[in-house]
């Protein structure tokens, strides 16, 4: 088995790897970060959603090969080292942004790097970019209020 070595949440890690070893795979499986959710294998949910090098990548449709080299950030990767949540993350508990929490780990990611990239997204860019994440329970109102509050929060 082919061994890669990317860093993870700040931290290097090395793991031997079957070439068609997915990322959340080993993510979840073999390295116990279990934070990043499985929905529905297709790349359709967003349940799955990491960062890879700063970017937003659905980790069910990346091999773990593919990361080798890279820096891989999880949900768990997020918040300080003591505890304090991200920018984004708090605005998601403060303003409801969630109710069963399934969806919540990939709309937390794919908004922290809407938020890095346009912090002054309107409502409109916000719902624009968080289409490939699905939410089943909250039909999306106070999950863009959170992503507002954060981006509001990052520019003051």
């Amino acid at each position: 088995m082919p061994a890669i070595s990317l860093k993870l949440n700040g931290r290097s890690v090395t793991a031997e790897v079957e070439a068609r070893t997915l990322l959340v795979e080993l993510l979840r499986e073999r390295l116990g970060l279990t934070g990043t959710h499985v929905g529905c294998d297709t790349s359709q949910c967003g349940a799955c959603t990491v960062h890879v090098d700063g970017r937003s990548v659905k980790s069910c449709t990346m091999l773990a090969l593919e990361a080798d080299g890279h820096e891989v950030t999880t949900i768990e990767g997020l918040a300080a080292a003591d505890g304090t949540l991200s920018p984004v993350q708090a605005a998601f508990r403060e303003h409801h942004g969630l109710q069963c929490g399934f969806c919540t780990p990939g709309m937390v990611m794919s908004a922290t790097e809407l938020v890095r990239r346009n912090p002054g997204a309107s409502e409109h860019q916000i719902r624009e970019w968080l289409e490939g994440n699905l939410c089943r329970c909250t039909g999306y109102h106070n999950i863009v209020k959170a992503v507002q509050a954060a981006a509001q929060a990052g520019r003051g």
